[in-house]
């Protein structure tokens, strides 16, 4: 329903327009770029005010636009600097302040002692614990600040377990 509306007002749109005369829509040869411009403006202030209303919404809806910004992504940046390097300069500028520990493996005889280490700094029980030990590498404490990931690495190592910080 909103295609066929859409569709009868830009008829009717299109109808409002006044087609400029054949001569000022051939460009000659001779005419350069900035005086196709000023012929352009110049034709743009000749319309009252309803013309011109009529060609702001024609002219948004050719360059994708609708009323609430543009129809495509790739039209506009959020970012106001340009380039990869900007990106990258950008990327270092972000440190990042959380981290997440990740138990790589761990000795076999050491299973207990990682499973008890694992239950001391999580709310995991004895079963839950055991299952995230199995199943490593996995992630086995999120969102920990630096120090504290260290902390926790450095006990798994002490019992004999392989943590990485992500």
């Amino acid at each position: 329903m909103a295609s066929l509306v859409s569709k009868i007002s830009l008829t009717r749109l299109f109808s409002r327009i006044r087609a400029p005369s054949i001569a000022y829509t051939l460009c000659t040869a001779t005419e350069t770029r900035t005086q196709k411009l000023e012929r352009i403006a110049d034709q743009l202030l000749d319309l009252n005010k309803l013309e011109k209303h009529d060609y702001s919404i024609l002219f948004r809806h050719k360059m994708g636009l609708n009323r609430y910004g543009p129809a495509v992504s790739g039209l506009g940046s959020g970012s106001s600097s340009s380039g990869p390097g900007a990106a990258a300069a950008d990327a270092k500028v972000e440190e990042k302040t959380i981290f997440d520990v990740k138990l790589d493996k761990f000795d076999a005889a050491a299973k207990i002692k990682v499973i008890k280490e694992i239950r001391s700094f999580t709310d995991l029980g004895l079963k839950e614990a055991k299952e995230l030990v199995e199943k490593a590498p996995a992630v086995v404490k999120k969102g920990v600040t630096k120090d504290e990931a260290n902390a926790i690495i450095e006990k798994l190592k002490a019992i004999g377990a392989t943590a990485v910080l992500e």
